[in-house]
């Protein structure tokens, strides 16, 4: 059974930082390609961050440009997300996202992700 584990959520001040760090079991994402999403509540869930299964490409939500950093580390097969200069009273759930099939690109539609993990909740206090 595949499982996607996502740690690292919680409660963090504005502009402070927070790492999410997604740990697949059951199967090998390392030459997959990788994503977050995150989902607040009363709204769908929207991309944030996506990585090549190489780690050579990335790419990012325009809201979170120059903030937030996707990166992975295939002999470890985890993906993290670092999240800086978070913005006040916001809450959502952060998943992780793997593709079965391989591709070098860098995936950013939800439907072409195949296994999602539970997503840790991030609360950002004013």
């Amino acid at each position: 059974q595949v499982r996607l584990v996502e740690s690292g959520g919680g409660l963090v001040q504005a502009a402070g930082t927070l790492r999410l760090s997604c740990a697949p079991s059951g199967h090998t994402f390392s030459r997959r390609p990788m994503g977050w999403f995150r989902q607040s509540p009363g709204k769908e869930r929207e991309f944030v961050a996506a990585i090549s299964w190489s780690g050579g490409r990335t790419a990012y939500a325009d809201s979170v440009k120059g903030r937030f950093t996707i990166s992975r580390d295939n002999a470890k097969n985890t993906v993290d997300l670092h999240m800086n200069s978070l913005p006040p009273d916001v809450t959502a759930v952060y998943s992780c996202a793997g593709r079965s099939v391989r591709t070098i690109a860098v995936v950013t539609a939800p439907r072409e992700y195949d296994y999602w993990g539970q997503g840790p909740q991030v609360t950002v206090s004013s």
